[in-house]
């Protein structure tokens, strides 16, 4: 019997591991390989092994032009955090792309690209009717607020806190909800799918 568990554990790990190596950045919408603006390579519009922007500290061996935008922030009559300011750390560099002032093809030292994303996927630089992002999200927040879990407990569908799982250095940003990667092969890349609003409801306390 414990042999019969063991080989049911290892074959659901199995499982498991093929699934997860089915989702990656290959094939999903961050890889530009095929969009014939300038690399074959699909890291390359983002990372660099070599002559990276050291200034930045946010993401490893950076090698896209960041964004100089100054944006308008959200704003609301029951927004309770106070910590919203421009935006900073991965999502800036998110922004580099997704705030349609600089082009996709500025990379490797590129500033003249003339391929600027487009649609649903340039936010501009107005963020006003975006999810805010760059705030810190903590307990006190969740007290005072009212509407959000506290995130030193609450439990996301991934295993961990809101804090393990979602936060960057305690705050919420682009890549709390999107996993530029694809690692979990969900539409829109998120992290946690939104069917019955489960992404929503993991911090939204409604």
């Amino acid at each position: 019997m414990k042999k019969l568990c063991l080989w049911a554990a290892f074959i659901l790990f199995a499982a498991s591991q093929i699934v997860w190596s089915q989702a990656g950045i290959t094939g999903s919408a961050h890889d530009f390989s095929g969009q014939g603006w300038g690399t074959t390579e699909i890291c390359q519009p983002c990372h660099t092994p070599h002559n990276a922007d050291a200034s930045l500290t946010d993401a490893p061996l950076w090698n896209h032009q960041t964004t100089t935008t100054t944006f308008t922030l959200y704003s609301s009559s029951t927004l309770t955090t106070t910590t919203i300011g421009q935006p900073d750390g991965s999502s800036k560099l998110c922004l580099s792309c997704h705030d349609g002032t600089v082009a996709l093809e500025n990379f490797g030292g590129t500033t003249t690209g003339t391929h600027f994303i487009s649609g649903e996927h340039n936010l501009g630089v107005t963020l006003a009717n975006d999810h805010p992002i760059s705030f810190i999200y903590n307990t006190a927040l969740a007290t005072a607020d009212g509407g959000l879990f506290d995130p030193a407990t609450h439990t996301t569908s991934l295993g961990g806190t809101i804090n393990n799982d979602l936060l960057i250095g305690g705050k919420l940003q682009c890549a709390s909800c999107h996993d530029v990667h694809n690692h979990y092969n969900n539409p829109s890349l998120l992290k946690i799918s939104n069917n019955g609003s489960m992404l929503c409801l993991t911090c939204h306390n409604k």
